[in-house]
């Protein structure tokens, strides 16, 4: 659940980092259920043999599982309003992968606010920066702003 804090609480911490979220261990079988679900099963993230050729010495994981994992790395980190009634994915900006996120690895959520934009009609858009590190490497698996939109009880 995120952090509910009061809107003129909210302008004040833009800028400001918040904790980091919980670790979540990324397994082969987490890459193999995101491979038939989405019909990705290019040999990389699949085939642990052929995998172990590669730079990568194994399978990693799909960027956009990484992505779609954000969901869960920041349900406990993210900020949110007051008297929320319903909140809605508003999209991304500036969506990098920086570093593919091997088989094994721990992965976290790092964010930032970045902004807050009152949208009228009880709609309030919240933006995040967010950075997804890899336990014990320097450079993140990837970096992007996460707009949600918050619809609140009048």
């Amino acid at each position: 659940m995120a952090q509910i804090v009061d809107i003129p609480k909210l302008e004040q911490l833009v800028g400001q980092s918040l904790e980091p979220g919980p670790w979540l261990k990324v397994e082969q079988n987490d890459i193999n259920q995101f491979a038939d679900l989405t019909r990705d099963h290019q040999f990389i993230h699949v085939d642990t043999e052929a995998a172990k050729q590669t730079p990568f010495g194994g399978t990693i994981a799909h960027g956009f599982l990484s992505l779609s994992l954000l969901t869960y790395l920041t349900e406990a980190i993210i900020l949110a309003p007051p008297n929320v009634t319903m909140a809605m994915n508003y999209g991304f900006d500036k969506v990098r992968f920086l570093k593919p996120v091997r088989t094994g690895s721990e992965i976290r959520a790092v964010a930032t606010l970045a902004a807050v934009t009152d949208k009228g009609d009880n709609r309030l858009l919240l933006t995040h920066n967010i950075s997804v590190e890899i336990k014990g490497e320097e450079k993140p698996a990837l970096v992007c702003e996460w707009l949600s939109l918050f619809f609140t009880a009048p």
